[in-house]
């Protein structure tokens, strides 16, 4: 009788889901486009993966754990050999390598301190993935806080890829009034069609970054005293405690080109277009303006026309656009010509007189130039050609030539020469501030510059030789030195100054072992000490590298030493967000040394790093600049992950 319940109900079960099963059509043997690409993206090779910036600088995303990758393991993300950092992550850097100086023959806003970690235009990476591409960096901080920096990228068709992306930071710091907060957003879009004749890349920014301004220590002797009650920083006295300095900015970027001929050809003419706009806005502010040191009271920035709650706040619009016409022969090159017009709106909130003197509420900029450009690929050659002059009463005049020269894949050089007439930054000639020292209306003259550059990359030796000269070059100071104040004025310097650098780097290894070493020496020529800088600067670094667990695990262990001469370093002004020449303290010839332990799982890169180990063992006589320290010993641990899916 049981059998014969379990034979009735199999046929009725087998019969009811047979008759589901038929109901649905059968699938089809024959794989469809749609399938073939899912296939094809599941298998994507490594090098489909590609990033490049909107002078089509192209890299393939990279999973692998180098020393370089090491060195960019930061918050800038990107290797800071010649940077001195502030104490706090997210603060200011003293350059200490002036080769890495960025420069534009418009006029920036100013406060250049603060854009350290700022990303302009070129700084935009856009993405062409087969498949969604994350990128995602941790790292603790000094105190009360983390950085974090995630990216996504991915593409709706194979001509259609955007990325998101945010950069968020906060660190307390281990100083009084050192908070840093700061984030970046990135959005970008890119778009090609099947044919490759119109091409468009867009970007959207929106940055912030807010510091705590102590403006440094009151008394240095303090922290140079080595006591133990200092070791809690957060006992040392510092000129300002309720200071703090805000920028933030939203740029809209898009640069695009269309090929004038249906198909590509050995003659093409093309038309581009590029155009930026971007606002932002700088605040000093400070409830209390008075300072007490061992009796004495004053004002860190001298009188001011409040007796508290300073809001020094500055706005900034910049309108940029470039069109042109293109025409390319695959055998002579492209040419380009183009017209360039830039616009800037750099104000305040109203008209000011302070002691007699007028201050306007805003300043406005107008240029326009016609440029050209002269571009050839042919063989190992690669040479650039770039004219560009000011049409108008305004005298910006960019010239420059490239050429590079590749014998194989590990050995190549390039030259470079580059002559130009800058316009003044804004806040050189117009600011506006509570305190009265800081007011002022000036009419400078362009900055001019020539340099002239050779680097070298070899299989034994990577070198660089560079040399320029400045003349009418621009520049904050101290002029008047008072005790206990900063009143810091802008200056132009008539003279030349005549600039050296040679930088060398070499990687050694033997079995297992490496020593990666980086010298630069630099030499400045001048009447007045207005450029300082350091005559070396040293990095180098020793470790050991090995499979683990089976290969299933890579580590990169060892320490890095950096170091500087002493030298009269440019110290740091909140109110101005600027470095300021001084001449009265010298720092460097002190070696840090850090201690690091790195291993890559598959497509994750772990670090775990103690940094300035030896300042627990040396005099604090270790400074990012005259007034304030250098990072104390700190343990740092954080990753790199990557998702290919």
């Amino acid at each position: 009788m049981r059998l014969l319940f379990l034979a009735v109900f199999i046929c009725i079960t087998t019969g009811a889901f047979s008759q589901q099963i038929g109901d649905k059509p059968p699938k089809s043997m024959i794989k469809t486009a749609e399938d073939k690409a899912k296939e094809a993206a599941r298998k994507a090779p490594i090098a489909w993966y590609k990033i490049y910036s909107v002078e089509k600088d192209t890299v393939i995303a990279d999973t692998s754990l180098t020393l370089q990758r090491y060195y960019q393991y930061n918050y800038l993300r990107k290797d800071r050999f010649g940077h001195l950092q502030y104490p706090n992550e997210g603060q200011v850097f003293n350059l200490l390598d002036y080769t890495q100086a960025k420069s534009s023959v418009f006029p920036a806003m100013g406060y250049q301190a603060k854009h350290y970690a700022f990303l302009e235009a070129e700084d935009i990476r856009y993405y062409h993935v087969p498949t969604p591409y994350s990128d995602i960096y941790f790292k603790t901080v000094m105190e009360q806080g983390q950085n974090v920096d995630a990216l996504v990228a991915l593409n709706t068709s194979k001509n259609f890829n955007i990325s998101i992306a945010f950069k968020g930071l906060r660190s307390l710091g281990r100083y009084t009034n050192q908070l840093a907060s700061t984030g970046n957003f990135r959005l970008t879009s890119s778009y090609k069609t099947t044919s490759g004749r119109y091409a468009i890349n867009f970007h959207y920014t929106g940055q912030d970054f807010l510091n705590g301004e102590n403006g440094g220590l009151a008394n240095p002797a303090e922290f140079e005293s080595g006591e133990a009650i200092f070791n809690n920083r957060a006992r040392l006295q510092v000129m300002l405690t309720d200071a703090q300095s805000v920028l933030k900015s939203k740029r809209f970027f898009f640069d695009h080109a269309f090929r004038v001929n249906p198909n590509d050809s050995q003659n093409n003419l093309s038309v581009f277009h590029r155009f930026n706009y971007e606002h932002k806005f700088y605040e000093f502010n400070q409830k209390t303006l008075a300072t007490t040191v061992e009796g004495v009271t004053f004002n860190r920035f001298g009188d001011a026309v409040v007796n508290a709650n300073i809001n020094d706040h500055t706005n900034y619009d910049k309108f940029y656009n470039r069109a042109g016409i293109a025409y390319e022969n695959k055998s002579l090159g492209t040419v380009r010509f183009y017209i360039e017009h830039f616009f800037n709106r750099f104000g305040f909130q109203s008209e000011r007189t302070v002691n007699t003197l007028v201050i306007p509420r805003k300043r406005d900029v107008n240029v326009a130039t016609l440029g050209g450009v002269y571009e050839y690929r042919k063989g190992n050659w690669r040479g650039t050609a770039t004219l560009a002059n000011a049409l108008g009463t305004e005298t910006v005049r960019y010239a420059e030539a490239k050429a590079a020269y590749t014998f194989n894949a590990r050995t190549h050089v390039n030259f470079q020469y580059t002559n130009q007439s800058k316009l003044p930054n804004n806040n050189f000639l117009l600011h506006q501030s509570s305190y009265e020292a800081y007011n002022w209306v000036n009419n400078f003259r362009n900055e001019k510059y020539n340099a002239f550059q050779f680097e070298a990359q070899t299989p034994w030796l990577n070198a660089s030789v560079q040399w320029s000269n400045s003349t009418d070059k621009l520049f904050f100071t101290d002029v008047q030195n008072v005790a206990n104040q900063q009143l810091v004025t802008p200056q132009q310097f008539s003279g030349s100054i005549n600039y050296l650098a040679v930088k060398v780097a070499r990687e050694f290894r033997y079995k297992r072992f490496g020593l990666d070493a980086t010298v630069l020496y630099q030499n400045v020529t001048q009447s007045q000490a207005i450029l300082n800088l350091p005559e070396f600067t040293a990095r180098g670094s020793l470790y050991y590298q090995d499979h683990w667990f089976k290969k299933a695990m890579f580590i990169q262990t060892g320490a890095t030493v950096n170091y500087f001469t002493s030298y009269f370093a440019d110290d740091y002004n909140p109110v101005l967000g600027e470095f300021f020449v001084q001449t009265q303290k010298k720092i460097g010839d002190f070696p840090v040394v850090d201690v690091f332990f790195n291993a890559r799982v598959r497509q994750t890169r772990i670090f775990l790093i103690a940094e300035h180990v030896n300042g627990l063992l040396r005099n604090n006589d270790f400074y990012a600049s005259p007034s304030m320290p250098y990072r104390d010993f700190i343990i740092r641990f954080g990753l790199v992950w990557n998702f290919f899916q």
